[in-house]
Protein backbone atom coordinates (compact mmCIF):
# COMPACT_ATOMS: atom_id res chain seq x y z
CA UNK A 1 0.00 0.00 0.00
CA UNK A 2 1.39 3.37 -1.00
CA UNK A 3 0.81 5.68 1.94
CA UNK A 4 1.49 8.77 -0.16
CA UNK A 5 -1.58 7.90 -2.26
CA UNK A 6 -3.77 7.22 0.80
CA UNK A 7 -3.95 10.39 2.91
CA UNK A 8 -6.14 8.65 5.50
CA UNK A 9 -3.06 6.74 6.69
CA UNK A 10 -1.28 9.97 7.50
CA UNK A 11 -3.55 10.04 10.52
CA UNK A 12 -1.47 7.22 12.01
CA UNK A 13 0.90 9.97 13.13
CA UNK A 14 -1.78 10.98 15.63
CA UNK A 15 -1.23 7.76 17.62
CA UNK A 16 2.17 8.52 19.22
CA UNK A 17 1.19 12.17 19.64
CA UNK A 18 -1.99 11.18 21.50
CA UNK A 19 -0.06 8.76 23.72
CA UNK A 20 2.59 11.38 24.53
CA UNK A 21 -0.01 14.03 25.35
CA UNK A 22 -1.94 11.55 27.48
CA UNK A 23 1.21 10.75 29.46
CA UNK A 24 1.85 14.49 29.86
CA UNK A 25 -1.72 15.01 31.17
CA UNK A 26 -2.65 17.35 28.32
CA UNK A 27 -6.25 18.62 28.03
CA UNK A 28 -8.61 15.66 27.64
CA UNK A 29 -10.45 16.96 24.53
CA UNK A 30 -7.16 17.20 22.60
CA UNK A 31 -6.16 13.66 23.60
CA UNK A 32 -9.64 12.36 22.77
CA UNK A 33 -9.61 13.97 19.31
CA UNK A 34 -6.13 12.70 18.38
CA UNK A 35 -6.83 9.18 19.64
CA UNK A 36 -10.10 9.12 17.71
CA UNK A 37 -8.38 10.25 14.51
CA UNK A 38 -5.71 7.57 14.97
CA UNK A 39 -8.36 4.84 15.22
CA UNK A 40 -9.78 5.70 11.76
CA UNK A 41 -6.78 4.43 9.69
CA UNK A 42 -6.29 1.50 12.08
CA UNK A 43 -9.89 0.46 11.50
CA UNK A 44 -9.35 0.76 7.75
CA UNK A 45 -6.28 -1.48 7.96
CA UNK A 46 -8.24 -4.08 9.96
CA UNK A 47 -10.99 -4.18 7.34
CA UNK A 48 -8.56 -4.31 4.39
CA UNK A 49 -6.35 -7.04 5.86
CA UNK A 50 -9.46 -9.08 6.73
CA UNK A 51 -10.64 -8.79 3.11
CA UNK A 52 -7.24 -10.00 1.93
CA UNK A 53 -7.44 -13.06 4.21
CA UNK A 54 -11.06 -13.71 3.21
CA UNK A 55 -10.05 -13.72 -0.48
CA UNK A 56 -7.87 -16.76 0.29
CA UNK A 57 -10.21 -18.68 2.60
CA UNK A 58 -13.43 -18.61 0.55
CA UNK A 59 -16.82 -16.99 1.19
CA UNK A 60 -17.94 -19.01 4.23
CA UNK A 61 -14.85 -18.46 6.38
CA UNK A 62 -14.46 -15.02 4.81
CA UNK A 63 -17.94 -14.06 5.99
CA UNK A 64 -17.12 -15.15 9.51
CA UNK A 65 -13.83 -13.23 9.45
CA UNK A 66 -15.57 -10.10 8.23
CA UNK A 67 -18.20 -10.50 10.94
CA UNK A 68 -15.52 -10.81 13.59
CA UNK A 69 -12.92 -8.30 12.45
CA UNK A 70 -15.04 -5.85 10.45
CA UNK A 71 -16.51 -4.56 13.69
CA UNK A 72 -13.36 -5.13 15.73
CA UNK A 73 -12.75 -1.42 16.41
CA UNK A 74 -16.24 -1.10 17.96
CA UNK A 75 -15.64 -4.25 19.98
CA UNK A 76 -12.25 -3.06 21.25
CA UNK A 77 -13.52 0.39 22.22
CA UNK A 78 -16.55 -1.12 23.97
CA UNK A 79 -14.46 -3.73 25.81
CA UNK A 80 -12.09 -1.07 27.11
CA UNK A 81 -15.06 1.06 28.21
CA UNK A 82 -16.65 -1.97 29.89
CA UNK A 83 -13.49 -2.65 31.86
CA UNK A 84 -13.50 1.00 32.94
CA UNK A 85 -17.10 0.64 34.14
CA UNK A 86 -18.55 3.07 31.57
CA UNK A 87 -21.67 0.96 31.01
CA UNK A 88 -23.93 3.85 30.03
CA UNK A 89 -21.48 4.91 27.35
CA UNK A 90 -21.23 1.36 25.99
CA UNK A 91 -25.01 0.97 25.77
CA UNK A 92 -25.25 4.28 23.94
CA UNK A 93 -22.45 3.32 21.53
CA UNK A 94 -24.37 0.19 20.48
CA UNK A 95 -27.42 2.24 19.53
CA UNK A 96 -25.17 4.85 17.94
CA UNK A 97 -23.35 2.31 15.77
CA UNK A 98 -26.65 1.08 14.35
CA UNK A 99 -27.87 4.60 13.61
CA UNK A 100 -24.52 5.71 12.16
CA UNK A 101 -24.50 2.84 9.65
CA UNK A 102 -28.18 2.84 8.78
CA UNK A 103 -28.80 6.60 8.63
CA UNK A 104 -25.53 8.53 8.34
CA UNK A 105 -23.34 6.20 6.23
CA UNK A 106 -26.13 5.02 3.94
CA UNK A 107 -27.50 8.56 3.68
CA UNK A 108 -24.16 10.07 2.64
CA UNK A 109 -23.69 7.15 0.23
CA UNK A 110 -27.05 7.92 -1.42
CA UNK A 111 -26.23 11.64 -1.64
CA UNK A 112 -22.75 11.29 -3.14
CA UNK A 113 -23.70 8.34 -5.34
CA UNK A 114 -26.77 10.14 -6.68
CA UNK A 115 -25.08 13.49 -7.19
CA UNK A 116 -24.44 12.82 -10.91
CA UNK A 117 -26.92 9.99 -11.43
CA UNK A 118 -30.70 10.16 -11.66
CA UNK A 119 -31.28 6.79 -9.96
CA UNK A 120 -28.99 4.06 -8.66
CA UNK A 121 -30.42 0.55 -8.55
CA UNK A 122 -29.59 -2.39 -6.29
CA UNK A 123 -31.17 -5.72 -5.35
CA UNK A 124 -34.50 -4.97 -3.58
CA UNK A 125 -34.82 -8.58 -2.35
CA UNK A 126 -31.50 -8.26 -0.52
CA UNK A 127 -32.51 -4.88 0.93
CA UNK A 128 -35.82 -6.27 2.20
CA UNK A 129 -34.03 -9.28 3.71
CA UNK A 130 -31.54 -7.01 5.46
CA UNK A 131 -34.44 -4.85 6.61
CA UNK A 132 -36.49 -7.68 8.12
CA UNK A 133 -33.46 -9.01 10.00
CA UNK A 134 -32.63 -5.49 11.21
CA UNK A 135 -36.17 -4.95 12.47
CA UNK A 136 -36.08 -8.31 14.26
CA UNK A 137 -32.75 -7.38 15.85
CA UNK A 138 -34.06 -3.99 17.00
CA UNK A 139 -37.17 -5.54 18.55
CA UNK A 140 -35.00 -8.20 20.22
CA UNK A 141 -33.04 -5.40 21.90
CA UNK A 142 -36.23 -3.55 22.89
CA UNK A 143 -37.82 -6.50 24.75
CA UNK A 144 -35.16 -6.87 27.49
CA UNK A 145 -34.76 -3.08 27.59
CA UNK A 146 -38.45 -2.68 28.45
CA UNK A 147 -38.24 -5.44 31.09
CA UNK A 148 -35.10 -3.91 32.63
CA UNK A 149 -36.65 -0.44 32.76
CA UNK A 150 -39.99 -1.38 34.29
CA UNK A 151 -39.60 -4.71 36.10
CA UNK A 152 -35.91 -5.15 36.97
CA UNK A 153 -36.27 -3.73 40.50
CA UNK A 154 -38.93 -6.28 41.43
CA UNK A 155 -37.33 -9.21 39.58
CA UNK A 156 -33.58 -8.58 39.13
CA UNK A 157 -32.71 -12.25 38.64
CA UNK A 158 -35.35 -12.60 35.95
CA UNK A 159 -34.03 -9.48 34.20
CA UNK A 160 -30.49 -10.89 34.14
CA UNK A 161 -31.76 -14.24 32.87
CA UNK A 162 -33.76 -12.51 30.12
CA UNK A 163 -30.69 -10.54 29.00
CA UNK A 164 -28.60 -13.71 28.77
CA UNK A 165 -31.34 -15.69 27.03
CA UNK A 166 -32.01 -12.99 24.45
CA UNK A 167 -28.28 -12.66 23.72
CA UNK A 168 -27.92 -16.39 23.12
CA UNK A 169 -30.90 -16.36 20.76
CA UNK A 170 -29.48 -13.34 18.90
CA UNK A 171 -26.13 -15.10 18.44
CA UNK A 172 -27.90 -18.21 17.14
CA UNK A 173 -29.91 -16.10 14.67
CA UNK A 174 -26.71 -14.41 13.51
CA UNK A 175 -25.00 -17.74 12.82
CA UNK A 176 -28.05 -18.95 10.87
CA UNK A 177 -28.12 -15.61 9.00
CA UNK A 178 -24.55 -16.30 7.82
CA UNK A 179 -25.57 -19.80 6.72
CA UNK A 180 -28.58 -18.37 4.86
CA UNK A 181 -26.55 -15.66 3.15
CA UNK A 182 -23.42 -17.64 2.30
CA UNK A 183 -24.59 -21.24 1.86
CA UNK A 184 -28.28 -21.85 1.22
CA UNK A 185 -29.60 -18.65 -0.42
CA UNK A 186 -26.68 -16.64 -1.86
CA UNK A 187 -28.86 -15.86 -4.90
CA UNK A 188 -30.95 -13.53 -2.72
CA UNK A 189 -27.93 -11.25 -2.43
CA UNK A 190 -26.80 -11.20 -6.07
CA UNK A 191 -25.92 -7.87 -7.68
CA UNK A 192 -28.42 -6.11 -9.92
CA UNK A 193 -25.97 -5.00 -12.59
CA UNK A 194 -22.32 -5.27 -13.40
CA UNK A 195 -19.90 -7.85 -12.14
CA UNK A 196 -19.10 -8.70 -8.59
CA UNK A 197 -16.12 -6.62 -7.51
CA UNK A 198 -14.38 -9.47 -5.73
CA UNK A 199 -10.78 -10.08 -6.67
CA UNK A 200 -7.95 -12.29 -5.59
CA UNK A 201 -5.60 -11.38 -2.79
CA UNK A 202 -2.97 -8.75 -3.53
CA UNK A 203 -1.12 -9.16 -0.23
CA UNK A 204 0.87 -12.15 0.96
CA UNK A 205 -0.49 -14.24 3.85
CA UNK A 206 2.27 -12.93 6.09
CA UNK A 207 1.58 -9.29 5.25
CA UNK A 208 -2.18 -9.65 5.73
CA UNK A 209 -1.81 -11.51 9.04
CA UNK A 210 0.86 -9.17 10.39
CA UNK A 211 -1.18 -6.10 9.40
CA UNK A 212 -4.30 -7.50 11.07
CA UNK A 213 -2.47 -8.25 14.31
CA UNK A 214 -0.58 -4.95 14.32
CA UNK A 215 -3.66 -2.83 13.52
CA UNK A 216 -5.70 -4.67 16.17
CA UNK A 217 -3.05 -4.04 18.81
CA UNK A 218 -2.83 -0.41 17.73
CA UNK A 219 -6.60 -0.03 17.93
CA UNK A 220 -6.59 -1.55 21.42
CA UNK A 221 -3.85 0.88 22.49
CA UNK A 222 -5.64 3.93 21.11
CA UNK A 223 -8.94 2.73 22.57
CA UNK A 224 -7.37 2.77 26.02
CA UNK A 225 -6.30 6.39 25.45
CA UNK A 226 -9.65 7.36 23.90
CA UNK A 227 -11.81 5.89 26.66
CA UNK A 228 -9.49 7.26 29.34
CA UNK A 229 -10.11 10.78 28.05
CA UNK A 230 -13.80 10.32 27.25
CA UNK A 231 -15.37 11.22 30.60
CA UNK A 232 -13.25 14.32 31.20
CA UNK A 233 -13.86 15.41 27.59
CA UNK A 234 -17.59 15.18 28.22
CA UNK A 235 -17.33 17.30 31.35
CA UNK A 236 -15.19 19.98 29.68
CA UNK A 237 -17.31 20.22 26.52
CA UNK A 238 -20.70 19.82 28.15
CA UNK A 239 -21.35 16.41 26.56
CA UNK A 240 -23.13 13.61 28.37
CA UNK A 241 -21.76 10.03 28.36
CA UNK A 242 -24.77 9.10 26.26
CA UNK A 243 -23.92 11.67 23.56
CA UNK A 244 -20.25 10.64 23.51
CA UNK A 245 -21.23 6.99 23.11
CA UNK A 246 -24.11 7.39 20.66
CA UNK A 247 -22.41 9.91 18.35
CA UNK A 248 -18.63 10.22 18.79
CA UNK A 249 -17.58 6.66 19.66
CA UNK A 250 -20.04 5.20 17.16
CA UNK A 251 -18.75 7.32 14.27
CA UNK A 252 -15.08 6.76 15.11
CA UNK A 253 -15.46 3.01 15.62
CA UNK A 254 -17.35 2.51 12.37
CA UNK A 255 -15.35 4.97 10.27
CA UNK A 256 -13.76 2.34 8.02
CA UNK A 257 -16.98 0.54 7.13
CA UNK A 258 -18.88 3.78 6.65
CA UNK A 259 -16.13 5.01 4.36
CA UNK A 260 -16.27 1.78 2.35
CA UNK A 261 -20.06 2.07 1.90
CA UNK A 262 -19.69 5.66 0.68
CA UNK A 263 -16.81 4.78 -1.66
CA UNK A 264 -18.80 1.93 -3.25
CA UNK A 265 -21.79 4.24 -3.84
CA UNK A 266 -19.59 6.80 -5.60
CA UNK A 267 -18.44 3.99 -7.93
CA UNK A 268 -22.11 3.08 -8.59
CA UNK A 269 -21.74 -0.28 -6.82
CA UNK A 270 -24.88 0.11 -4.75
CA UNK A 271 -25.34 -3.56 -3.93
CA UNK A 272 -22.00 -3.49 -2.14
CA UNK A 273 -22.72 -0.12 -0.55
CA UNK A 274 -26.11 -1.12 0.87
CA UNK A 275 -24.75 -4.53 1.88
CA UNK A 276 -21.92 -2.92 3.87
CA UNK A 277 -24.14 -0.34 5.61
CA UNK A 278 -27.07 -2.63 6.47
CA UNK A 279 -24.94 -5.72 7.00
CA UNK A 280 -22.75 -3.90 9.50
CA UNK A 281 -25.85 -2.81 11.42
CA UNK A 282 -26.98 -6.43 11.59
CA UNK A 283 -23.55 -7.47 12.86
CA UNK A 284 -23.66 -4.83 15.60
CA UNK A 285 -27.13 -5.89 16.75
CA UNK A 286 -26.89 -9.67 16.49
CA UNK A 287 -23.18 -10.23 17.11
CA UNK A 288 -21.42 -7.36 18.87
CA UNK A 289 -24.22 -6.60 21.34
CA UNK A 290 -24.64 -10.14 22.73
CA UNK A 291 -20.87 -10.69 22.81
CA UNK A 292 -20.44 -7.55 24.93
CA UNK A 293 -23.28 -8.51 27.29
CA UNK A 294 -21.85 -11.99 27.83
CA UNK A 295 -18.25 -10.74 28.10
CA UNK A 296 -19.23 -8.10 30.66
CA UNK A 297 -19.71 -10.87 33.25
CA UNK A 298 -15.95 -11.40 33.13
CA UNK A 299 -14.36 -8.02 32.29
CA UNK A 300 -16.65 -5.34 33.74
CA UNK A 301 -17.21 -4.30 37.38
CA UNK A 302 -20.84 -5.33 36.90
CA UNK A 303 -22.74 -7.04 34.04
CA UNK A 304 -23.85 -4.94 31.10
CA UNK A 305 -27.64 -4.84 31.05
CA UNK A 306 -29.76 -4.12 28.01
CA UNK A 307 -31.48 -1.36 29.95
CA UNK A 308 -31.60 1.28 27.23
CA UNK A 309 -33.41 4.50 28.07
CA UNK A 310 -36.80 5.27 26.59
CA UNK A 311 -35.22 7.88 24.31
CA UNK A 312 -32.60 5.37 23.08
CA UNK A 313 -35.33 2.79 22.43
CA UNK A 314 -37.37 5.33 20.48
CA UNK A 315 -34.35 6.47 18.45
CA UNK A 316 -33.42 2.87 17.65
CA UNK A 317 -36.92 1.82 16.59
CA UNK A 318 -37.70 4.86 14.45
CA UNK A 319 -34.19 4.99 12.99
CA UNK A 320 -34.41 1.36 11.88
CA UNK A 321 -37.96 1.85 10.58
CA UNK A 322 -36.98 4.88 8.48
CA UNK A 323 -33.78 3.26 7.23
CA UNK A 324 -35.39 0.04 6.01
CA UNK A 325 -38.39 1.90 4.55
CA UNK A 326 -36.19 4.24 2.49
CA UNK A 327 -33.95 1.40 1.27
CA UNK A 328 -36.59 -1.28 0.60
CA UNK A 329 -37.46 -0.51 -3.05
CA UNK A 330 -33.98 -1.04 -4.48
CA UNK A 331 -33.68 2.48 -5.94
CA UNK A 332 -31.43 5.16 -4.48
CA UNK A 333 -31.30 8.89 -5.19
CA UNK A 334 -29.76 11.90 -3.51
CA UNK A 335 -32.99 13.06 -1.84
CA UNK A 336 -33.40 9.72 -0.06
CA UNK A 337 -29.93 10.33 1.33
CA UNK A 338 -30.98 13.78 2.53
CA UNK A 339 -33.88 12.22 4.42
CA UNK A 340 -31.61 9.72 6.19
CA UNK A 341 -28.88 12.22 7.09
CA UNK A 342 -31.46 14.81 8.15
CA UNK A 343 -33.09 12.44 10.62
CA UNK A 344 -29.65 11.45 11.96
CA UNK A 345 -28.79 15.11 12.61
CA UNK A 346 -32.12 15.56 14.41
CA UNK A 347 -31.32 12.60 16.66
CA UNK A 348 -27.79 13.93 17.27
CA UNK A 349 -29.22 17.28 18.39
CA UNK A 350 -31.72 15.48 20.62
CA UNK A 351 -29.02 13.50 22.42
CA UNK A 352 -26.74 16.53 22.75
CA UNK A 353 -29.50 18.57 24.45
CA UNK A 354 -30.95 15.65 26.41
CA UNK A 355 -30.86 16.19 30.20
CA UNK A 356 -28.64 13.63 31.93
CA UNK A 357 -31.45 12.43 34.20
CA UNK A 358 -33.77 11.43 31.34
CA UNK A 359 -34.56 7.69 31.30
Amino acid sequence: MNFLKSPIYWLLACAPIAAALDAAHAPAPVVFLLAGLAIVPLASLIVHSTEEIAARTGPAIGGLLNATFGNLPELIIAMVALRAGLLEMVRASLIGALLANLLLAMGIAFILGGRKRHVQEYNPAAARTYGSIMLLAALSMVVPAAFNRFLADSAPRHAAALDTGVCLVMLAIYVLYLVFMLRTHPDFFSVVKGKDDQHGPSWSKLRAGATLVGASLGAAWMSEVLVGAAEETGHELGMSPTFIGIILLAILGGAAESGAAIAMARKDKMDLSVGIAMGSSIQIALFVTPVLVLASHFVAPEPLRLSFTRVEIGALFFGVLIGITVAADGRANWFKGVQLVGFYLILAALFYLLPAATT
